[in-house]
C-alpha cells in the first residue's frame, strides 16, 4: 500500500477546535495535578534500585522515531543450538508508591492517549519520557526477562528479575529493517529476523494469527496534520513476536503460580465465521472447508484490493478482548487469547498501560516463590473494569481523531468524485458499507440505493465533511 502525506489547507483551526471539544466530551485528563508532578519529581531522583547490574548487556530499542516513552529494550544472542532473549521492561514500580498521587492519577488515566496535537501520558513526562524510560546511554531500573529458545524457537526456560540495564541504541522500524536487509546490522539486531521468523512459525503451528492490515496513520509536519497508510514492515512483526513471547511466558508463570491477570479473547462465534466465509466467496478468495481461517489469512497480499477487503473483514473476529483476574489457584475456564492461540497477558508496556505494572509484580512473585505484594492484590479485582473503560476511551480517541482529520482534509471537497474500493458491506443493508480511498488516505462510510460490490473499485462522491460537525461520508457517483 503506498504511503501518502496529505496537508490541510485552511483547516487547522477548525480541527484544533474539534480536538479540544473531543477531549472535553471524553473527559480526557489534561495537566497533571501539582501534587502528582511534585511526587514524580521526587521519585525521578530517588528510584528504588535493584541489586543486579546487567548494564554489560548491549540492549537496543525499536520504536517510532519520535517516541521518548521507551518501555522495552532487547538483547538477542545464540545459545548452543538455540537462542537467548533478554527483554528489559521499564520498572515503573521502582518510581511509583502504591496509593500515592502518581499511582492514583495512573488509575484515573489507565492508558496513554494519542491525539494529533498532543499526547496525554499515563505518567508525568519526568518519569515516562525521562527517568523511567529506557533511553540510550542511561542506566535504568528494569524488569529483566531471560527466555531461552530451542533451535525451532520454542521457549524452554524463563526467568524474570529486577536489574539495572543500559540501552546502547535507539532504533526505529525503518532503520532496523534497512540494517537487517543490507547486512549492516549488529549480530544482536540481525538475530531479530531469525528469531522473529521462528516465532512466526511457532504462531502458525499453534493456530495463532497476526493480521497484516495497512493502517491509517495521522502524521504532522510543519504544524499541519495529514493521513498516511502504513503497511507493517517485517521488522514490526518480528519485534511484536518478542513482545508476544514475553506475554505468553508471563501468562504461564502466573497460571503456574495461581494468581494473575490475563488478556483473553473468546473464539469467534460460528455466525461470525460463517459471515466471513460469505465475504470470502464474494471476494473470490479460495477458502476450502478443511483449511483453518488463520491459514487463509497468511496467504493474502494486502496490496490486492480483494485481499485487503477480506483482511478488513477479518478484524471483526478479533473483537471482545478483555482482562481476566484469578487468585488462589482458581484458574479461569476460558484463559486463552484466541488470536494468540495460547494463554497471554499484557506486561511489556507499563509506561503506557496501567495493567502491565501489576503483571510484572505478579511474575516476579511467581519466580521468587514469594507472596504477591498487598498493593497488587488489593487492586486486582478492579483492574478488568478499569482497563475496559480505559481501553474503550483509547479506542474512541483513535477512531474519532482519524474521523476529524479526514473531515478537515476533505471539508473543501464536498461534491468531488474519488476512486475507491469497497472494503465492507453491511449484512442488513447491502447498499451501505465502507470504502477505502488510496488518495487521499481515507476509510469512510458509503451509502447508496443499490447493493455495493464488495472488494471492487467504485467511483464515489463526497457528500459531507466538516470537522466536529459531520464526519466524512460518500455516495456512489
Amino acid at each position: 500500500m503506498p504511503r501518502r502525506h496529505l496537508r490541510m489547507t485552511g483547516a487547522a483551526d477548525p480541527l484544533r477546535a474539534a480536538l479540544r471539544d473531543l477531549r472535553t466530551t471524553l473527559d480526557v485528563p489534561e495537566d497533571f495535578p501539582p501534587d502528582v508532578l511534585a511526587e514524580a519529581d521526587r521519585a525521578a531522583g530517588n528510584p528504588r534500585l535493584p541489586a543486579r547490574d546487567a548494564t554489560d548487556l548491549p540492549f537496543f530499542t525499536i520504536d517510532p522515531p519520535t517516541s521518548m516513552d521507551l518501555d522495552q529494550a532487547m538483547h538477542l544472542n545464540r545459545r548452543g543450538n538455540g537462542y537467548r532473549v533478554h527483554y528489559a521492561i521499564a520498572d515503573v514500580a521502582a518510581f511509583v508508591i502504591p496509593g500515592a498521587p502518581v499511582d492514583t492519577e495512573a488509575h484515573r488515566r489507565v492508558n496513554t492517549l494519542y491525539f494529533p496535537d498532543e499526547r496525554v501520558p499515563l505518567h508525568p513526562p519526568v518519569l515516562s519520557e525521562d527517568a523511567a524510560s529506557l533511553l540510550p546511554g542511561r542506566v535504568r531500573p528494569a524488569v529483566l526477562w531471560t527466555i531461552d529458545l530451542d533451535a525451532d524457537g520454542a521457549a524452554t526456560a524463563t526467568h524474570v528479575e529486577r536489574a539495572l540495564v543500559r540501552s546502547r541504541a535507539k532504533l526505529d522500524y525503518e532503520g532496523a529493517q534497512r540494517q537487517i536487509d543490507d547486512g549492516t546490522a549488529e549480530p544482536a539486531l540481525a538475530l531479530l529476523r531469525d528469531i522473529g521468523r521462528l516465532r512466526e512459525q511457532q504462531e502458525v503451528a499453534r493456530g495463532g494469527i497476526s493480521l497484516n492490515v495497512p493502517e491509517q496513520e495521522i502524521v504532522e509536519r510543519d504544524g499541519r496534520y495529514g493521513l498516511e497508510y502504513r503497511a507493517p514492515l517485517p521488522a514490526d512483526g518480528w519485534n511484536a513476536q518478542i513482545s508476544l513471547l514475553t506475554g505468553m511466558a508471563a501468562a504461564d508463570l502466573m497460571l503456574a503460580y495461581g494468581t494473575g491477570v490475563l488478556r483473553t479473547l473468546p473464539s469467534a462465534p460460528d455466525g461470525a465465521v460463517a459471515r466471513l466465509r460469505r465475504s470470502a466467496q464474494a471476494l473470490g478468495i479460495d477458502w476450502p472447508h478443511h483449511v483453518p481461517y488463520a491459514q487463509v489469512v497468511r496467504s493474502l497480499d494486502p496490496r490486492d484490493p480483494h485481499h485487503a477487503a477480506f483482511l478488513q473483514e477479518c478484524t471483526t473476529l478479533l473483537r471482545g478482548a478483555g482482562y481476566t483476574v484469578f487468585t488462589g489457584g482458581n484458574v479461569p475456564e476460558h484463559a486463552v487469547h484466541a488470536a494468540v492461540a495460547d494463554e497471554y497477558t499484557h506486561c511489556t508496556a507499563p509506561l503506557r498501560r496501567l495493567v502491565d505494572r501489576y503483571a510484572s509484580e505478579l511474575c516476579l512473585a511467581a519466580v521468587g516463590a514469594a507472596d504477591v505484594p498487598e498493593w497488587v492484590l488489593a487492586a486486582l479485582d478492579a483492574l478488568p473494569k478499569e482497563m475496559a473503560e480505559g481501553t474503550r476511551r483509547a479506542n474512541t480517541v483513535e477512531r474519532e481523531c482519524v474521523d476529524l482529520v479526514e473531515a478537515a482534509l476533505l471539508q473543501d471537497r464536498v461534491g468531488d468524485v474519488f476512486d475507491a474500493t469497497v472494503v465492507d458491506v453491511e449484512d442488513d443493508q447491502p447498499a451501505a458499507g465502507t470504502v477505502h480511498l488510496t488518495d487521499p488516505a481515507v476509510v469512510a462510510p458509503v451509502k447508496g440505493s443499490t447493493p455495493l460490490p464488495l472488494g471492487e473499485r467504485l467511483r464515489v462522491r463526497l457528500t459531507q465533511a466538516d470537522p466536529g460537525t459531520a464526519k466524512v461520508e460518500f455516495a456512489p457517483a
